[in-house]
């Protein structure tokens, strides 16, 4: 089989930015000449095994950048905003499309956020009859898809506060015996008082009175987690609005729900730092309820941590994780595979973490595979939050973690599942209107990109024929 070419000439620009290196110093560095380099930064060429070497070699660098998950995400994202009816007569070809996210990525995204606010204005019109009805209309637009997109840009990793959180993990057990102690003693040591108290309120903060109320109804893992992220706040907070000044965001109601974002990942990365965890994930291969155990953490804090290790020259497993509502709508997203989630609307139906709210407490094993081939293991379960007093709400969700089939003997979760029998792979899609599946009995919507047949004599599963 042909090794497949690697082209990232976009990448290869980033890194010599990076190192504040001309073209041709760089060029002397790899051992080749200023004209190859400048082919290989515009996609003229394959980035050549003697450069991915030299990289290593000169640099230090992790060479799993150059075929990092960016452009996987911006064809995907850009298939989706495409999919649009707007678009229906002028869709370009994947190759089109692959070729604009390797060599213009930032036009990529451009497109993207111009198609997001399009759709928002849209959404917006669409209800102004509405809205228009009542006294306290107002329209705002929505932040909360720049922040999801920061994080997913970032693949889900942020080195300096996931750094600054093992530093505060290592240390602080060292000196306090447990991190919930460093966590406590860190407050202390600021002059807060954290107080268990009987209350819905999970964690309140009087910054007066110096005073944090924790309630004594959330679950272990769920105070732990709290506390810490109120040390993120108040002894971490300039490295917080330092990341926040680095990702521009355009408006203030989108900085603020990133800072707490970046505070939850701070939590979640000292609760289990990256190098302990990432040992400790190898050596239980992967076992959700073991590595809860260990570190004290909930399954879903332990499925969405597996998701982040991605640290340049020490990346674990690139895993996808997800978490639905009893509506099918996403709530949590990122992959660090060639799996991509749908920007807007739910996930595929034939996916099993649909299924999860039918098997509460137990998990469910999928063997899967996209349009494109690729095929994956699929870990699934639900995940209820409980309101904490009778007749208090429950909240319902499920989340599913996987990784490609490759990385299956890594993952205790493949075990006597057979990963050779290609009839044991599911057919799963993004998006009803990029699926390619002529023949889906769930399908929604018509795939965008193909013709139908509607024969009104002739009734299948579906209404019409996809040609």
């Amino acid at each position: 089989m042909p090794t497949q070419k690697l082209y990232a000439g976009a990448k290869l620009r980033e890194i010599r930015n990076r190192l504040a290196l001309t073209q041709k110093d760089f060029a002397t560095k790899l051992g080749i000449s200023l004209p190859y380099l400048n082919q290989m930064e515009n996609n003229n060429r394959p980035v050549s095994t003697t450069v991915v070497l030299a990289l290593a070699q000169e640099f230090g660098l992790d060479v799993t950048e150059l075929s990092s998950g960016d452009s996987e995400r911006l064809v995907s994202d850009m298939r989706e905003a495409l999919a649009d009816p707007l678009f229906a007569d002028t869709m370009p070809p994947p190759a089109d499309l692959r070729l604009t996210a390797s060599n213009a990525p930032a036009l990529a995204r451009a497109f993207i956020e111009l198609h997001r606010h399009y759709r928002q204005t849209h959404e917006r019109l669409a209800s102004l009859d509405e809205a228009l009805g009542r006294e306290d209309a107002r329209l705002q637009a929505s932040p909360w898809e720049e922040v999801r997109d920061f994080f997913h840009y970032c693949d889900n990793y942020i080195d300096a506060v996931d750094r600054s959180a093992e530093r505060f993990a290592d240390l602080g057990s060292r000196d306090n015996g447990s991190i919930t102690a460093a966590a406590e003693a860190t407050l202390g040591a600021q002059g807060i008082t954290v107080r268990n108290v009987d209350t819905d309120t999970i964690r309140s903060y009087d910054p007066e009175a110096r005073l944090l109320d924790m309630s004594s109804r959330v679950a272990p893992e769920t105070r732990l987690f709290q506390l810490l992220l109120q040390v993120a706040l108040l002894t971490h907070d300039k490295l917080l609005e330092a990341t926040l000044d680095f990702a521009r965001f355009q408006t203030e109601a989108a900085r603020s729900i990133a800072k707490i974002g970046l505070a939850n990942y701070f939590a979640g990365a000292a609760l289990m730092p990256y190098g302990r965890f990432q040992e400790a994930a190898r050596a239980t291969r992967h076992d959700l309820e073991l590595l809860g155990h260990r570190f004290g953490a909930s399954i879903e804090q332990v499925a969405h941590r597996l998701s982040t290790l991605q640290r340049p020259g020490a990346k674990g497993i690139p895993f996808f994780f997800v978490r639905v509502d009893q509506a099918g709508t996403i709530t949590k997203r990122h992959s660090a595979t060639r799996l991509q989630f749908a920007r807007f609307g739910g996930a595929c139906p034939l996916w099993n973490v649909h299924r999860a709210f039918e098997t509460p407490g137990h998990f469910l094993r999928q063997l899967a595979e996209t349009p494109d081939g690729v095929r994956y293991i699929s870990l699934a379960r639900d995940v209820s939050k409980p309101g904490g007093s009778f007749g208090a709400p429950v909240r319902r969700y499920a989340i599913a973690l996987g990784c490609e089939i490759r990385h299956a003997d890594a993952l205790v979760y493949a075990d006597n599942l057979d990963v050779t029998n290609a009839s044991a792979y599911e057919p799963i899609g993004i998006s009803c209107r990029i699926c390619e599946r002529a023949t889906c009995h769930q399908r929604s919507v018509p795939p965008l990109e193909r013709r139908l047949t509607i024969d009104p004599d002739t009734r299948g599963t579906l209404p019409y024929l996809v040609d």
